[in-house]
C-alpha cells in the first residue's frame, strides 16, 4: 500500500507548489508537484532507500527556494 503525505507547499498568485513523499515497503519516493488551472504537474521526481534521506532532501529544497 502506498501512503502519500505532503512535506512541504507554497501558494503563489498562479498555483500551488508542494513537496510530496509516496512510501511504500521497498522505499519512498520525492515528489515535486506544480498545480496550476486545476491540472497537475511533477516537475522532479527522485527515489530514496529511506525516509530519513528523503526529508533531509525535502529540506535542502524548501531551502533553495528554486520551485
Amino acid at each position: 500500500m502506498n501512503d502519500r503525505r505532503v512535506i512541504w507547499e507554497r501558494q503563489a498568485p498562479d498555483g500551488r507548489t508542494a513537496c510530496v513523499m509516496i512510501s511504500c515497503c521497498a522505499g519512498a519516493e520525492l515528489q515535486i508537484v506544480r498545480t496550476r488551472d486545476g491540472g497537475e504537474e511533477v516537475v522532479l521526481r527522485e527515489l530514496y532507500p529511506d525516509h530519513s534521506s528523503l526529508y533531509e532532501r525535502a529540506q535542502e529544497l524548501n531551502r533553495a527556494s528554486s520551485f
